[in-house]
């Protein structure tokens, strides 16, 4: 089932270009034409696993014990036309399967039903034009998403240009997401809803929307910099409506959120060379939206490069948040409210992770002495809230060329 919800929007640009007057003309016959070729495949594989006592399918206390396979695919290919301007395209296929032992406590008299175990598969398809003699791009693509309970079909937009000494890039991405959710309520509240949000079964409507902007810029050899912002809207059914609500005469009610939602986040990217062997990677991330949540995100990776093949990594990453004005723990909302949740996710918390990455590339001799496979990267995850939230994850990530 889908647990978290995704801003985004959709642009579009229209771009004129007009070619230089050339002095001679251009010999056709000389063109050959170039076939498809394939750039690289990619394969990614992790598993995930956590365990915590905050699950808000039982208001907010419980098991929220869950594992996760997931696995994407993706091919990468790329031509270039008579005039020399690359066109790239992309296919990614992903599916993920997951067993969540707070599902199923939506209808405790069900054993192993379909919300405790679920399959989402999400294919995607991108297409980037790039004009090299005039430092610009184009981009788009279209996804979909699909599980037991909701549906999602995506599209994006976007548009890149460089500057002449290619030290500075400015990108715009537009994405637009329209969902679709089959509402599962709580087992004991199907017959008696105690609100008008929705009923059981009904398949409801969510859109997302989202804007982002970059601006990268090569400060000197060995620093570089990015500013990030990311404009999201949402609107439709944003609450999960299986999470139960408590409340503090011991009533349940299913959870009740506003239908709209703007989220603004900045950010800023660094990058620094210390010396050859040795780069730090560090990000700031200020997270703001209209349902009053804030947030802080810090991370650093520095990065130690044992010699010309292989490489580790130690990433950590510090997050705080406030806590939304719709949230409460379990008993504590009062009946008169006309929002509520006891989804810890939009609790105030803080959490830290902590990593270990492994890579290795040879692109002569390939791993394995297996030459087409040119890159292998293995990244370990831990993760931890202060409300007792604890993750780890184990990634496998494969390149072929």
């Amino acid at each position: 089932m889908k647990r978290k919800i995704f801003a985004a929007s959709i642009l579009a640009f229209l771009f004129g270009n007009h070619a230089k007057a050339q002095d001679t003309t251009t010999d056709s016959s000389a063109y050959k034409k170039q076939k498809l070729k394939i750039e690289e495949i990619n394969f990614i594989s992790s598993y995930y696993s956590q365990n915590g006592d905050n699950s808000a399918v039982t208001g907010g206390k419980g098991t929220e014990k869950l594992t996760d396979i997931a696995t994407t695919f993706d091919i990468k290919a790329s031509k270039r036309d008579k005039n020399n301007n690359k066109h790239n395209f992309a296919f990614e296929l992903g599916i993920d399967s997951y067993t969540s032992a707070s599902s199923d406590k939506i209808d405790p008299n069900t054993v192993s039903s379909a919300s405790y175990q679920d399959v989402r598969v999400y294919p995607s398809l991108n297409y980037a034009f790039q004009n090299e003699e005039k430092n610009y791009g184009l981009n788009g693509g279209l996804s979909f998403s699909g599980e037991f309970d909701y549906t999602s079909i995506g599209g994006n937009l976007g548009y890149t240009k460089i500057s002449k000494d290619k030290n500075r890039e400015f990108s715009v991405k537009g994405m637009a997401f329209f969902d679709t959710w089959k509402v599962i309520l709580p087992v004991e509240l199907r017959n008696t809803p105690s609100d008008n949000d929705a009923k059981h079964g009904d398949m409801k409507p969510r859109t997302s929307y989202n804007l982002g902007l970059t601006l990268s810029q090569v400060i000197n050899q060995n620093f570089q910099m990015a500013f990030l912002t990311d404009f999201g809207y949402q609107q439709g059914l944003l609450a999960t409506k299986f999470n139960r609500v408590y409340f503090n005469n011991a009533s349940v009610r299913s959870e009740k959120l506003p239908d709209t939602r703007f989220k603004l986040p900045v950010g800023v990217r660094a990058s620094y060379f210390l010396g050859d062997n040795i780069v730090l990677r560090g990000f700031y991330r200020y997270y703001w939206d209209n349902w009053n949540l804030q947030s802080h995100t810090f991370s650093i990776e520095p990065s130690y490069k044992l010699n010309a093949f292989t490489s580790i990594s130690l990433p950590y990453r510090f997050y705080t948040q406030s806590a939304a004005k719709y949230f409460q723990p379990i008993f504590l909302h009062g009946t008169a409210e006309e929002f509520y949740t006891s989804d810890f996710d939009l609790s105030k918390f803080n959490s830290n992770m902590i990593g270990l990455s492994f890579k290795k590339t040879d692109a002569d001799k390939g791993i394995f002495h297996v030459k087409r496979i040119n890159s292998l990267e293995l990244r370990y995850g831990f993760y931890t809230r202060n409300n007792g939230l604890d993750s780890h994850i184990i990634t496998l990530a494969l390149r072929f060329k």
